[in-house]
């Protein structure tokens, strides 16, 4: 069997301890980055959905509240009684109109009213026909005008029709919403009236369906009645299609949605999502579809992005490696080659050593060429030397700490206390790494005031832990300070000084309160304790910018965070230090914007 050299051997050992972890955390990654996206997903919409209900319950009440200005109008049972008695019939006709009229137009998507009297008159003005005096729906609806009416007059609610098919008029067919409601004489409650119908345009659920813009390519709602029809859709010829039945479970009527939208052949089956909403009330179902292709290629070119940076840098490692291998084995090479002379009875051979050789080997060639000086003098302890030779080991070691070593090293903490249901602790160490990062990378440059505020609450979380929780910490920042930017680590100083000495040998229920808001052309940023405070000459004297004499020990970090602003930002700067002694510290920063 062919042996492998010493140098293969560490590549082999070094390519399978470095890709393994690589790929399979890349796997996890993915699949639990995914598991989030869908769950997150999953939740957005769910709340998007119902608003969306909040939404179509809000604005079907306006339409009722118009519905029962009519049906409760005093003129209109008035008016009705008059067509019915034969009374004036075509002058109160013409009343009822002009009132409806009046009506129509008071809101978005009415298209028709319809008042049907106790003995069959119907009356109506619509925009559905070139005649106003004709009813243009009722022919093509699901119920007859006597069905109708005996439905509606029946009781004292308001009737919703869901979505169908209306008329076709000036070439464009209408789908309509129907509300109803008997008509109700408050002086005779008993007293059969007629009915009123308000009849609204398809684009009244359409509009309430509708996403955002930019999210239309990838994303729509629909609407599907109690009998699991489809009343609202941006294609109105699909209005009126089943789905399913009446009764129907949420897994079915989620795998019938799912069957129609692949029929539609709308997105890519596997990356699509359905959701579904019932609204109790009214018995409808909200329904949501989802093209999620475009967010798992994103996520899928992001995991290969990561892979193929891993691979190269774990190439750059080889190389790196190769370089310090090549020496190490020159070196070895240097002395197996004195040794197989020694070994044929050359004792004079002696290995050269230099600066490029690793300090093991050098040692061993030290120790060779002192052993061949040996044999020179004394053969008898030649056998003894030989065995000393044939016992020497070769030691190699490699010590190379990169950037990322610290990090990676923390990595492996983490992963230890994970295993072990240490949570608390990874959580410290995940922290730590973020705090480590971010403070050595740029120390001196800007960011935005948000990162500032997720690596402060890092490190407060640190400090929380470190300390067994014993203060509270409130930051509020207003949104809009969120995307201003500041130089790094500013306020870190301010607050462990509350934390360290404000806090120390106080019995209070210890309160930091950090926060941040916009004055002017500032940004104003407070930092309250409820600690000990400072006694009045040192507050003084730090006031006064004179740090040594105050307590050098204590506020050391916070002399170094007021020279930094100074520099940075100048006379533009304000900085205003207030204490009591045994109530607390607050310090008040004005940035320039």
């Amino acid at each position: 069997m062919k042996k492998v050299s010493l140098k293969k051997k560490l590549i082999r050992l070094f390519w399978a301890t470095s890709t393994i972890p690589i790929l399979v955390l890349s796997f996890y990654y993915f699949y639990n980055i995914s598991v989030t996206l869908k769950k997150n997903t999953q939740e957005l919409t769910s709340v998007s959905l119902m608003q969306m209900d909040n939404n179509l319950t809000i604005r079907l009440k306006s339409y009722e509240d118009l519905l029962f200005q009519i049906y409760t109008n005093d003129d209109v049972v008035a008016w009705v009684d008059r067509l019915d008695q034969k009374q004036n019939a075509s002058v109160a006709k013409n009343q009822l109109r002009r009132y409806l009229r009046g009506l129509l137009n008071t809101k978005e998507y009415i298209k028709s009213i319809t008042i049907i009297t106790p003995k069959g008159l119907s009356i109506t003005y619509n925009q559905l026909s070139a005649s106003t005096y004709e009813n243009s729906w009722m022919n093509s609806f699901s119920l007859s005008q006597e069905e109708l009416y005996g439905k509606v007059s029946s009781d004292n609610q308001t009737h919703i029709f869901p979505t169908e098919y209306g008329t076709r008029f000036a070439n464009e067919d209408y789908y309509l919403l129907h509300l109803a409601h008997r008509i109700i004489d408050y002086r005779n409650l008993n007293k059969e009236n007629g009915i009123v119908i308000v009849s609204l345009d398809k684009e009244f659920l359409q509009s309430v369906c509708k996403v955002q813009a930019q999210d239309q390519e990838k994303s729509f709602n629909f609407i599907i009645d109690e009998a699991g029809r489809i009343i609202a859709y941006r294609q109105p010829e699909k209005i009126g299609k089943v789905l399913y039945g009446k009764g129907t479970s949420l897994e079915t009527k989620v795998e019938a949605c799912k069957k129609f939208i692949r029929e539609e052949n709308l997105y890519e089956e596997r990356y699509t999502s359905v959701w579904l909403y019932h609204d109790d009330s009214l018995g409808w179902d909200l329904v949501n579809v989802m093209d999620q292709g475009s967010l798992m290629k994103n996520l899928n070119n992001q995991i290969y992005l990561i892979i193929a940076l891993s691979l190269l840098l774990l190439m750059i490692t080889v190389l790196l490696t190769l370089g310090v291998l090549d020496r190490l084995v020159d070196s070895v090479k240097m002395v197996v080659a004195s040794m197989q002379k020694a070994r044929e009875g050359d004792l004079k051979v002696r290995v050269e050593t230099d600066k490029k050789m690793p300090v093991e080997i050098e040692t061993i060639a030290v120790q060779f060429n002192d052993m061949l000086e040996k044999l020179e003098t004394a053969l008898k302890k030649e056998k003894k030397a030989g065995q000393m030779q044939r016992q020497a080991e070769l030691k190699a070691m490699e010590a190379q700490i990169n950037p990322h070593f610290l990090y990676n090293t923390l990595d492996t903490i983490n992963w230890m206390a994970i295993d072990k249901d240490e949570f608390d602790i990874s959580n410290a160490i995940n922290s730590l790494a973020t705090i480590l990062r971010y403070a050595i990378a740029d120390s001196s440059g800007e960011v935005f005031v948000r990162d500032e505020i997720d690596w402060l609450k890092k490190y407060i979380y640190l400090q929380q832990f470190r300390l067994k929780n014993n203060f509270t910490c409130s930051i509020n920042v207003d949104p809009d300070v969120m995307d201003l930017r500041i130089h790094k680590l500013l306020l870190q100083p301010f607050v462990e000084n509350s934390i360290l000495h404000g806090f120390e040998g106080s019995k209070n229920n210890h309160v930091l309160e950090v926060s941040m808001c916009r004055e002017g052309n500032e940004l104003r940023i407070l930092i309250r304790d409820n600690g000990k405070g400072m006694e009045r000459h040192k507050l003084e004297l730090i006031r006064r910018g004179i740090f040594g004499e105050s307590d050098a020990a204590s506020h050391i970090g916070m002399e170094n965070a007021i020279t930094r602003l100074q520099m940075y930002y100048g006379d533009d700067v304000k900085i205003e230090i207030n204490s009591t002694e045994g109530t607390g510290t607050e310090v008040v920063l004005r940035i320039p914007t």
